[in-house]
């Protein structure tokens, strides 16, 4: 399977296309910072429209084709209430998350449609489930990509092009510590004190790892996933609220 991957260079995209190549798929990945990247890949800024063009060319061009679209590009977004909130911090979270899949999944569907088969994974999250007090450019930018995932289902199914989202909870991992930071400073609580809330408010009682993650992505990508399309797929322990 020819793949390419956003934010490859690190957490969740990092370990989709480290399992990925461990199959044996041929992975193309992007990622903000080139450094980051292991392997065949270069810099993109998914929100920029001339970034993407320019990666996906490259990825293309390389790959011969594309079967599976991961768009797993997106930022944490400012943290605090909404009158608080600075248009550029809500503009960038909305254009890294959204933008990102649009232009990335625009350039890949022309050649799945040609092949008559593809897949787009995008990345949503539970905050694309739940109202996100504190976060709400975040949990706009996730609840749009679930939106833009069924539409997607329903546009290209009849070409043999699969979408689906992938919602993660809490990911044990660097960005979910800086996440813990941010909302134990805006509320002026302690970060373990917060840790222990995301923890509860799972039936599971824990955080998911990003192998759990990636786990999903190959499955979706295999026969057994085959008939599984417009889905949002929470992989979470369970979220049974969110707090802010």
């Amino acid at each position: 399977m020819r793949a390419i991957v956003t934010a490859a260079g690190s957490g969740i995209g990092k370990h989709i296309t480290k399992k990925l190549r461990e199959r044996g798929d041929v992975v193309f990945g992007c990622d903000i910072q080139e450094e980051l990247l292991d392997g065949a890949g270069v810099q993109a800024d998914v929100s920029d429209e001339a970034s993407v063009d320019n990666m996906m060319a490259a990825a293309l061009d390389q790959l011969g084709g594309i079967d599976l679209l991961v768009n797993v590009a997106g930022v944490a977004g400012p943290t605090g209430g909404v009158e608080e909130l600075i248009l550029d911090d809500w503009r960038r979270c909305l254009a890294v998350t959204l933008d990102g899949s649009f232009l990335c999944s625009r350039k890949a569907v022309p050649h799945m449609k040609r092949q008559g088969a593809g897949l787009i994974v995008n990345f949503s999250s539970t905050a694309g489930m739940f109202g996100y007090p504190g976060r709400s450019p975040y949990a706009t930018a996730k609840w749009g990509i679930i939106g833009f995932t069924k539409s997607l289902a329903m546009e290209l199914g009849p070409h043999g092009i699969r979408a689906n989202a992938i919602c993660p909870g809490a990911v044990s991992g660097d960005r979910m510590d800086r996440v813990i930071a941010s909302e134990a400073e805006a509320s002026g609580r302690r970060p373990e004190e917060i840790q222990e809330i995301y923890e509860r408010s799972t039936s599971l009682r824990g955080f998911v790892s990003a192998d759990d993650v990636a786990n999903m992505v190959l499955f979706l990508a295999s026969p057994g996933g085959a008939m599984i399309s417009g889905q949002a797929i929470a992989v979470d322990g369970h979220t049974e609220y969110l707090t802010g």
